[in-house]
């Protein structure tokens, strides 16, 4: 295990930042990705933690608030696909990134402790700067329809999956917790994946190989350490963090996709990480707070 928290949280970003280029290669539908990829890392992770004898029920609400966790989680892939459905992939992954504003917000009405005035600074210049990504055309034009609804939901969903997950994991360990919310999101997944009528074989060889890495890399990788900077972090941060995938998944595309990238998706990087940095800094930022620097008389 990776022992610093940002250390793990950037590796786990990586390998999260994978998934949407096997996406792309369209070789198994959107749902049934999302479900193989949940069901292949409980396959790998409830054995260990069985050997292990790390898998317990936890005593009181631990256990139904883990179960939880993987039912959000799932939830947040079943509507970011709705949404991807009915608008765009664009407006939807913009409306799914929202997702730190409603941590910030959680944070501030349930849990300590509570949000820095640095982050709400570093929200606003990431959000500006996940807008220039996309392209301001985009968020002009924005549809207020099912579509647009969904994709907020999804950001909704992801989180009280990270505010609920920072509370399970000051209880039980990792694995616990990762096997827990693995059950009950590839129970989910797999009975809404059944009553769509989503197709559980029938897949090539390539298009296994691809299940196979979403679910040991993109899922049972990343998320253990992102889950162990998640104990170690303030929630905040973390998901705050998490947009960082949206500029990485942009770098990949322009090397395995040929996607084009343009200098507003740079700018826009650049901004979007600049406001993750200032989340990050412990200093206040007004420099005309006297009782912290002292400023040179008139």
């Amino acid at each position: 295990m990776i022992t610093k928290p940002r250390i793990a949280l950037l590796v786990g970003i990586i390998c999260i930042s994978i998934f949407p280029i096997l996406v792309k290669l369209n070789y198994t539908p959107g749902l049934i990705s999302a479900f193989y990829r949940m069901a292949i890392a409980l396959a790998i992770i409830l054995p260990y933690a069985i050997i292990t004898k790390q898998l317990e029920i936890p005593k009181g609400s631990t256990f139904f608030l883990a179960l939880l966790c993987g039912i959000c989680f799932g939830s947040d892939v079943a509507v970011w696909n709705i949404a991807i459905q009915k608008s765009t992939a664009t407006q939807a992954s913009l409306l799914t990134n929202l997702s730190p504003v409603w941590v910030g917000i959680g944070t501030f009405l349930f849990l300590k402790p509570k949000p820095s005035r640095n982050f709400w600074i570093g929200t606003a210049i990431a959000l500006i700067g996940m807008i220039t990504l996309v392209g301001f055309q985009f968020f002009a034009q924005l549809s207020f329809d099912i579509g647009f609804s969904f994709g907020v939901l999804s950001g909704i969903f992801y989180a009280i999956y990270i505010l609920i997950s920072k509370k399970v994991l000051s209880k039980i360990s990792i694995v616990n917790f990762m096997t827990l919310s693995l059950i009950s999101s590839s129970l989910f997944l797999g009975v809404i994946s059944w009553l769509l009528g989503e197709p559980f074989n029938g897949f090539t060889d390539i298009g296994w190989f691809v299940l196979l890495i979403q679910g040991v890399v993109c899922h049972l990788l990343a998320w253990t350490l992102i889950s162990y900077s998640t104990q170690h972090m303030r929630a905040t941060r973390v998901s705050l963090s998490l947009l960082a995938q949206a500029i990485l998944a942009a770098l990949l595309a322009w090397v395995f996709l040929n996607e084009v990238i343009t200098l507003h998706m740079i700018l826009g990087g650049i901004i979007l990480l600049f406001g993750i940095r200032i989340t990050f800094y412990d200093k206040p930022l007004y420099i005309w707070e006297r009782n912290k620097i002292k400023l040179p008389p008139l």
